[in-house]
Parts: structure tokens; sequence; C-alpha cells
């Protein structure tokens, strides 16, 4: 093979390894090592010629033997609950840019609401020796949390708060969040909710219908004026099985759904049946992804600093991988904001 100007080039090799660039460099293997790992200990010049027999051989290094080196990766794990949900989107977005500011690379996986899947997935992460785990768990964060950090794997809980002074956390204030939601429809005039929500051993539902009781009683009303409608999912699907439950049982003035996938799929079997929104019935949703304020009744919603959540997340996570000891554990946690659109008053209503 001959390069532009005329010279031989190897034939490149499906596997291109030290010896070959050493060679073609005219250098020993322990340099093309150091330019690879320790460059400042290599010559300027000797170093720009191994760098150009690399591109020029398309040398790839051995990911794999550098791990078995350092007994871990440039690789974090990051677990989340459901990948279709556009709020783990976001986060997403947040942790892969502090991820790729640092060097590191993402690893993703959706435990989809299953505790026995998040552990398999767990299970791979640990297999492929990550250097620490960004985790939304499914149910308790305890007992996971520790048998990772039993493997020397930093963790941080996303999306999810401590209690425990030895984990860090990054969260937002769900209860205060489920507060915000059933008060703006109560203050619509609604004085009966319905509450749409996925299964209550996810801790985001547990802590909104949490805030959403505590709403309620500072109106003076009683538990009995809000309805449990439990779906096995947090999707729009399970918000259209759970809208068609409520048209069969009788609307009530306003519906919470735990997420804005719910809301949006109780919207879709509303709308269809003839029900107006907000007039017949108020609704809101939690999260604001973007297709809320695009919806064909634009949604009310409780903002999260989705990005924000990613980005601190893993700024946490990294800082406690690079420490060498003495790491401060933090628990940090967010305020929501709530997003008033066209779904949860009438035109005219209380405000």
């Amino acid at each position: 093979m001959s390069t532009d100007d005329g010279a031989e080039r190897p034939a490149l090799s499906r596997t291109v390894g030290i010896k070959q660039v050493a060679a073609h460099a005219g250098v020993s293997p322990g340099t093309v090592s150091n330019v690879l790992n320790r460059p400042e200990r290599v010559a300027e010049a000797t170093r720009a010629r191994v760098e150009q027999a690399i591109r020029e051989l398309g040398f790839v290094r051995n990911g794999s033997a550098s791990t078995l080196r350092a007994g871990h990766s440039s690789t974090i794990g990051l677990m989340v609950l459901d990948l279709a949900n556009p709020f783990f989107t976001d986060v997403a977005r947040g942790v892969e840019d502090i991820a790729s500011e640092r060097g590191y690379a993402v690893l993703l996986s959706s435990s989809g609401e299953s505790a026995e899947r998040e552990q398999r997935n767990l299970r791979v992460f640990a297999e492929q020796r990550v250097r620490g785990v960004l985790l939304t768990p499914v149910g308790d964060d305890g007992e996971t949390a520790d048998r990772l950090r039993e493997r020397e794997v930093p963790v941080v809980l996303l999306d999810h708060p401590t209690p425990r002074a030895n984990q860090c956390s990054v969260a937002v204030d769900d209860v205060a969040g489920g507060e915000l939601a059933a008060g703006e429809l109560l203050a619509g005039g609604a004085r009966t909710i319905a509450f749409v929500t996925g299964p209550m051993v996810l801790r985001q539902c547990a802590d909104r219908r949490k805030g959403a009781l505590r709403a309620l009683r500072a109106a003076g009303l009683g538990r009995d004026a809000m309805r449990e409608v439990a779906v096995g999912a947090m999707n729009a699907r399970s918000g259209q099985e759970a809208a068609g439950r409520l048209l069969a049982d009788g609307l009530p003035d306003a519906i919470f759904c735990a997420n804005d996938l719910l809301a949006l799929g109780v919207l879709r079997v509303l709308l269809q049946a003839g029900i107006k929104v907000p007039t017949d019935v108020a609704l809101i949703g939690y999260d604001d992804i973007e297709f809320s304020a695009a919806a064909a009744v634009p949604l009310s919603s409780v903002r999260q600093p989705t990005y924000q959540l990613g980005r601190i997340a893993t700024e946490l996570l990294l800082e406690e991988c690079d420490a060498s000891g003495g790491h401060a554990h933090q628990q940090v946690m967010f305020q929501p904001e709530l997003v008033v659109r066209e779904s949860s008053r009438s035109p005219g209503g209380a405000s």
C-alpha cells in the first residue's frame, strides 16, 4: 500500500498492537506505552513520531487491558426507571455532558420499573468494571447501594433522596411538588381529585401522593376527597387505561397524574370522549416534559430541573470516584416549580 507521497505503508492487519506501532515508529514498545499513558516522559519529537504511526496504522488501544490494570474503566453506569420517559432523557443529557468533560463515557440502562431487571443490569455494570454508578432505584436504596459499595463501586442516588449520611443523593422534593399540583387544582375550585399513579413502590409516586394529601388537609378536606387510580406503569398507555376507569366510575372535579406521560394519556381519552378540559374536569401532570406545552390542551405541570439533576449527580459521583479518602457526602434537594397552563383552570374560574 502506498501513501500519497509514494512511500510504502504497511498493510493494515485486523488488529494492530503496540509492537507493530513500535516497529513502524522505530522505537521500543515501552516508548509507545509511555506515549499512551505517560506522554510527559517522552521527548516531543519521539512522541510525534509515535502518534503519526498510531494514525497511519489505525491503532486503537486495548481498553479491556487498561481496565484490568486499573481495576476499573473510564465508564460510569446510569440506571434510570424508564428510557422512554423524556424526563430521564433530559437527565441523561446532563450526565453525559459532565462525564464527557471529565473524559468518561456513560453506560446507560433502564430497569423498566422492575427490581429484578434492575439487579440484573447492575450486575452487568459490575462486570464491565464501571468506575461508579448513578442509580434511580425501583424501591429502597440502601441494600442495593451497599452491595455496590462492597465491590468498591461508588454510588450516587439520582432522583431519589436518602436520609443516610454516608450516601450522596440528588433529588427534587416530590412531597412539595405533589402539594403544589393538588393545591393548583383546589385553587381552581376542585373539591374531589383523582390521583392517577404508578406503583407505590416507586418513591416518586408515594411522595407525590403524600404532598397531595397534605394540600387536601390544608384546604379542610378529608382523605376521601381524593380517589386513587393505580396503574402498572408510568406511561401514556397506562394513562389511557386510567382514564377509561375514571369515565366508567364517574369523573371527579380534577385529575392529578403522577407524571406527564400519564396525564397525556388521560387527556387523549377525555378529549375523544367529548370531555372538555378544564371546563368539565381539570388536569395537571408532573415533570413538565417538552410535549406538555404542545398538547391539544396545554398541560399544567410541576417542573423539575432535569438537566441540573444529571449534571450535579455526575459531579458528585466523579468527586467520590477521584477522592483518595475523606469524601464529604452530600444530599442535594431541589425545589419544584408549578407551571400553570390551560388544562387546570377554566377561563374566568378561580385564581
